[in-house]
This record gives structure tokens, sequence and C-alpha cells, in this order.
């Protein structure tokens, strides 16, 4: 484990100017978290969860960034039908939150070619503060297309599409990867050399391997030799699922930022420093989903998961909610089940 000595010394490896305007606000929540002592709070890219509603609920319980769904970069570019399925917003989502935090959004795409990563970092710039390349998905379809962890054989390419998406975008916006580790972490610290090279603004580690499942524990020792080389941010992702876990990678990695995506959906609100979902949470996450709509057997899987710990959620009280067959009567469900609890002060 670094000691905190070590984890500053770490994090020494950039140094920001938070009030500068000729450079990605990414990079200035960087700075503001540097300066408070913590990593940054960044939400994975999951696919079919990362979307609008699940957004909004994160922004208020702690989380700096959020990140879309993976986007196919070459649908994106050819359709507008996909730029419609693929890519929600709403200007809540520009705005600060009643704590006066800023946010950022930033939008994952699986591309391997520079002019289409490019033209699609184009299309979606005015909507969001940055582009991420996926350099992570271990899937066989995606190694099949040459995208996601094919890319970490050829960080040439990888570079050159840096260089294309960062000539077609304003200064504010980010241009950053998500990678994972190589077997031989020399390669990953060469591969990130050269993307380093091609101006990313930042990268995020996933501590595991393209072959190691989601039961491997990441490696974040790993990680932090990664992070000492870089003279970028890092962001390390991998198994944060709770407040406790968050200090521990930070202190192991050195990491600037720190990502969940799992442990999210169990729990949205950990960033924020709670143990377990509150009900409110879940009431909260409703109401954006009538706001901004999504397919309602996602808004079931989400309440599935937020309250899958929740006291009381055993096998009965479980099929009873996800027999609710439509958005009312999982409201209705919610409202029994954890009546609201008014706590303003009356005069008597």
């Amino acid at each position: 484990m670094a000691d905190s000595a070590t984890r500053n010394a770490a994090m020494d490896g950039w140094s920001l100017n938070d009030k500068s305007e000729n450079q990605p606000r990414i990079l200035r929540l960087f700075a503001a978290a540097k300066r408070e002592n913590r990593p940054l709070h960044v939400s994975a890219p999951m696919v079919r969860y990362s979307k609008l509603p699940f957004r909004l609920l994160l922004r208020d319980y702690g989380v700096d960034v959020t990140y879309t769904p993976m986007i196919l970069a070459h649908e994106f570019i050819r359709s507008q039908i996909a730029r419609d399925s693929d890519f929600t917003t709403c200007a809540l989502e520009r705005e600060a939150t009643a704590d006066g935090r800023e946010h950022v959004l930033i939008a994952q795409f699986a591309s391997s070619e520079p002019e289409e990563f490019a033209r699609a970092s184009d299309l979606i710039a005015p909507w969001v503060d940055g582009v991420n390349l996926n350099c992570g998905c271990p899937q066989g379809w995606a190694l099949k297309e040459g995208i996601g962890c094919s890319l970490m054989e050829n960080p040439e390419v990888v570079a050159k599409m840096v260089k294309a998406a960062k000539s077609r975008l304003d200064p504010s916006k980010s241009v950053s990867v998500k990678i994972r580790i190589h077997k031989e972490l020399s390669r990953t610290a060469e591969w990130m050399r050269i993307v380093e090279n091609a101006g990313v603004d930042y990268i995020t580690i996933h501590g595991r391997t393209r072959h190691q499942r989601s039961s491997t524990p990441p490696d974040f020792a790993a990680i932090f030799a990664l992070k000492q080389q870089c003279t970028v941010p890092v962001v390390a992702n991998g198994d944060a699922y709770a407040p406790s876990d968050v200090t521990k990678i930070a202190a192991e990695t050195g990491a600037d930022g720190i990502m969940a995506a799992r442990g999210l959906l169990e729990n949205p609100t950990f960033f924020a420093g709670y143990d377990a979902t509150p009900a409110e949470s879940v009431r909260k996450f409703l109401g954006y989903a009538i706001r901004c709509p999504i397919p309602y057997p996602l808004v079931l899987h989400h309440v599935g998961e937020m309250t899958g710990r929740m006291p009381g959620m055993g096998k009965r009280e479980r099929k009873k909610l996800m027999d609710c067959e439509d958005l009312v009567d999982l409201i209705d469900y919610v409202d029994e089940r954890w009546p609201f609890e008014d706590t303003a002060v009356h005069d008597g």
C-alpha cells in the first residue's frame, strides 16, 4: 500500500490552474478535488444503465463526473435514429447541483478509426464536456470489430485518434482513454507514454487484464506503478462499492480519481458517504425517470438493484417489486414500502 507521502508525490506529476478557461473543464475539477485532498468521484460508462435519469441521480450524491453508455461511433455518425437512441440530455444536466458543485459529462465512444472518432466527437461536443475512447472492453464481439481491448495492441492508432479528436474540439473539451493493463506492465507504460505524447487529457485504468473476470481482484499496485510514470491525471477503476473502498483505492493507487460501476448500481449514494441506499434516493430516481423517460424495464432494474440490500427486501418482497407491471405500479409500491417521512419543522 502507498503511504500518504508517496501518494502525494504520485499526484504531483501534473499541476493545473483550476481557474483557467483554456483547458478542459474536467481538469479544473481534478484540480479542485486535489485541493480538497480527495479523489475525483467518477461514475463509469455502463451499457444500458448510465442513461440520463441515473446520471441525474448520481450528481445529487457526490458524483463529479458521469459518463454516457458506450456508443458505437460508426453508428452515431451515420444515423439520426442511432443518435437519438444512444444519447439524451437535458438542461438540468448542464447546471450545478443545489450544493453549488460543478459536474462534468463525458461521452464514451467505441471506434478504431481516427476520422470516425473525430466526427462522432464533433457531433456530440455541444452537449458534453469531453469524449472518451473505450480501449478496455474485453468482449469477443468488440475484439472482432477491432475496438475495445484490441486497441491495447496498437497505441499508435489510438494516438492518431486522440490527435484527430483534439483537432476538432474546443480546448474546453477533454479527450481521454479508458484502458486495461497488460500482463507485462512495461507494455502498458509504453502504451500510455505514446498516447500521452498525442495530447490525451487523462487516463482511466481498469486494474485487470483483458482475460481477467470481475471476480479477480484488480491490481491496485499496477495502477500505482503506472500512475508514478504518468504526466496526466489518472482515474482508478475496479471494485469500488462503499465509502471505505474509495479511501482504500485512493491510498493504494495514488489515483486522482476513483471510478465505480456495479457499486453505484447497488448504492448510487456511496460517493456521498452512505453505506446503504436511502429510500429518498429511490424516490428521486423515479422522479427523474418521470421527467426523462427511459424504457420501464430499465427503471425496474435500477430500483431492483438499489433496493436489493435494503432491510426487509427478502425473496417475497423482491418478487412483489419485480411483479410491478408499469411505472405507476412501481411508484405505488415504493410509496407503500417506504412511506415518505415529512421531516419539515412546523410551527405549533
